[in-house]
């Protein structure tokens, strides 16, 4: 019976050191041990970090050619939809039409200007050369009064004193007169000529004035021209509706020839090439204060069971400090050179996991306990 009795006693001081071993181990563990803690949201996608252009249509217009093709890849420049300009380009050769009845229309002028020109040089030449002829025979038939009237004079002296006859001195007395009438009407010769050349300079001038103003008219008329083409043109460009950026067309509006569009339609949406990233929405009380940049994260895609396909390890990049429709937007970059069997790309749905602390069981448990304390409750107050 001793050695039964004793049996016993060394059992049960070995189960209760294998009892104080486990729950030492135990509570080394709850207090001792860290234990990663993750928020989690299932409302994140993949996106690429450039932004999709929407494409929409400037004007109300008829379509003639659509070129939108889902999946498409396209070139910055590339047209995606013509409309209907055929207004616009009628009106700009009409414009041109008349542009050039305007240049010919200026050229012709602009010769007549020459000519006017160069006959009022030649006529001021002209006139330069029949003053200095009229001067020059003034200062002769001067010269030539002022001999007859001297050897008029003398003759009178020689007259009387008897030497010359009466009929000499009156003869040479006529000379003298007639001389000097002639100086005196080549006298107002070169003044009538210049009087003459002011006239005729101005009459050219007044012509070249009333061309100088057709001129100007018609050049303006050519400037305006040349505006209503540069704006017929854009007209016209802006029909052409091309891509403005590289990319990929991530959404197409189903057009038909000769379908009318509405200013503002959205014709299409071009999603450009970059590096993708994972966009996630969490609950306010999960994210502020304890998503932060620089923490990992995995992100896992809907429709790929991570068991088979795995995850997508991330890093947080940006945390939205603004609340928007209730939730708060976290911005992930993900990991490079990761091997992933699925086709990753722009869209994709899924969620996303990121490790916000590591923490004992305890704190977590202690922190858990305060949460459910402090949470407010609703009181039932009976009415009567």
């Amino acid at each position: 019976m001793r050695a039964l009795e004793a049996d016993r006693s060394r059992g049960s001081l070995l189960a209760l050191f294998y009892v104080v071993v486990l729950l030492a181990g135990w509570l080394a563990w709850f207090f001792l041990a860290r234990v990663t803690r993750y928020e989690v949201t299932d409302r994140a996608r993949l996106e690429v970090t450039e932004e999709a252009h929407v494409v929409g249509s400037p004007i109300v217009a008829r379509v003639l050619t659509s070129n939108l093709v889902l999946g498409r890849e396209v070139k910055a420049g590339d047209i995606l939809v013509e409309l209907d300009a055929n207004a616009e380009r009628l009106q700009v050769q009409e414009a041109r039409t008349h542009l050039d009845a305007l240049a010919s229309e200026i050229a012709s002028l602009n010769a007549q200007v020459a000519a006017l020109v160069q006959a009022r040089n030649r006529e001021q030449q002209t006139a330069q050369v029949a003053m200095e002829q009229a001067a020059a025979k003034f200062h002769e038939a001067d010269t030539l009064a002022k001999l007859a009237s001297d050897e008029a004079s003398r003759l009178e002296r020689l007259s009387a004193e008897g030497l010359v006859a009466r009929r000499d001195y009156d003869q040479q007395k006529l000379e003298a007169q007639r001389r000097r009438e002639a100086t005196d009407g080549l006298r107002l010769e070169p003044d009538r000529l210049r009087r003459d050349l002011r006239t005729r300079a101005s009459d050219r001038e007044a012509q070249l004035e009333s061309l100088y103003s057709q001129v100007r008219k018609l050049e303006g008329d050519q400037t305006t021209t040349m505006a209503a083409i540069e704006r017929l043109n854009y007209e016209v460009e802006r029909r052409m509706i091309r891509a403005p950026v590289s990319g990929r067309l991530a959404e197409v509006a189903p057009l038909r020839p000769a379908s009318v569009v509405e200013e503002g339609d959205r014709l299409c949406a071009i999603l450009p090439e970059g590096r993708l990233r994972a966009i996630a929405e969490f609950a306010p009380p999960a994210a502020l204060g304890r998503i932060r940049p620089g923490q990992q994260a995995r992100v896992r895609l809907e429709g790929f069971p991570w068991a088979q396909y795995g995850s997508l390890a991330a890093t947080v990049s940006t945390v939205a400090s603004e609340i928007r429709d209730g939730r708060i937007r976290v911005e992930l970059s993900i990991v490079d050179k990761q091997r992933v069997p699925v086709p990753l790309q722009h869209g994709l749905p899924g969620s996303v996991e990121v490790e916000v602390e590591r923490a004992s069981p305890a704190a977590l448990t202690l922190r858990t306990a305060g949460q459910l304390l402090t949470a407010p409750r609703s009181a039932f107050i009976p009415t009567l």
